[in-house]
């Protein structure tokens, strides 16, 4: 009886773990191998609008330099250095600024990530990106972005249809365990 009650402690222990490892995909991240010098700079050009906001958590206004880089899961990606002005007052909290970029042509967007380099430490709220044909993405920061790095998110490979049914199914195999267990428990 004990073992079983153990048992199922363990099954219910796992099934968190599984939930919480799925969700840190969902969480901004450090792009490790990102490198904008491979942007594709060739095709049609496309015009998108970006809108930043930023958080009311950030300084009141910043000096930091920022830059962004988006794209889809066939290697069409868009980059725009700099989109920082100070004298505009761009990026001041609680506030949105839009951008319109152009670049190559994609199809759904499902990466962006930001670059800051400076003192403050800008915190984005979101960032929302507009592209021809596609429905609007948001991607939602709300904390600090880490200096000289690009961070962001890339849910090009975790968005497949095949992943998301892969984890849909794990689930309810693991809550169809977790049902049979806690049964089995019951009925000793």
């Amino acid at each position: 009886m004990a073992s079983v009650r153990l048992f199922t402690l363990f099954s219910f222990v796992f099934l968190i773990s599984i939930s919480v490892a799925e969700s840190n995909v969902l969480e901004p991240h450090v792009a490790e191998s990102f490198n904008v010098s491979l942007i594709q700079r060739l095709g049609n050009t496309c015009s998108y609008t970006v809108i930043i906001s930023t958080s009311c958590s950030s300084t009141r206004y910043t000096r930091d330099q920022i830059s962004v880089a988006f794209g889809d899961g066939y290697g069409n990606q868009i980059y725009a250095p700099r989109l920082d002005d100070p004298s505009t007052k761009t990026f001041e909290q609680c506030s949105s600024d839009t951008f319109e970029i152009n670049g190559p042509c994609t199809y759904q967007i499902c990466y962006v990530y930001l670059y800051r380099s400076g003192p403050d430490g800008w915190i984005p709220e979101s960032v929302k990106i507009y592209s021809h044909g596609s429905k609007a993405v948001t991607f939602s920061y709300n904390t600090h972005v880490p200096e000289s790095v690009w961070y962001g998110f890339n849910y090009c490979n975790s968005a497949s249809d095949s992943n998301v049914l892969a984890i849909g199914l794990r689930r309810i195999v693991l809550i169809l365990l977790g049902f049979i267990v806690a049964g089995t428990t019951l009925l000793l």
